[in-house]
């Protein structure tokens, strides 16, 4: 997967938004105002993503090198992972797609969780 697949998959899912709030080379997807996904845009090594603590330590035991705590991140609720291992792109995808259904179902206040839950279904998410 390359910078533009990522960006193309991350603003196909609804509401979804990008930003640079660090600086002007960290990527930022967000929805509901919450990251979900994170990366370098110039060296794009790795991205980060939210992850359910227990499947994160999972994904690190299965895939040592390619999926680690994420870098600047909570290690217990973010994996870092590789963009130029030997993952799938379709396994960076169901991430991406895991990270962004965890992070709008904490979205408050509850309204604007409603507003998104709404889109979500009545546009429904993209292919892994």
């Amino acid at each position: 997967m390359d910078i533009l697949e990522l960006r193309r998959y991350c603003l196909s899912l609804p509401l979804a938004e990008e930003c640079t709030p660090f600086d002007e080379t960290t990527l930022v997807f967000k929805i509901g105002g919450k990251m979900f996904c994170y990366t370098d845009m110039v060296e794009f090594r790795w991205i980060a993503v939210k992850c359910d603590p227990d499947r994160a330590v999972l994904l690190r035991e299965r895939y040592p090198e390619l999926v680690t705590p994420a870098f600047h991140s909570n290690k217990r609720h973010w994996n870092g992972i590789r963009t130029d291992g030997d993952l799938p792109d379709a396994f960076i995808r169901e991430q991406l797609r895991h990270s962004y259904l965890l992070v709008a179902a904490g979205i408050t206040p509850k309204a604007l969780r409603q507003e998104i839950r709404n889109q979500i279904e009545k546009a429904g998410l993209p292919e892994e």
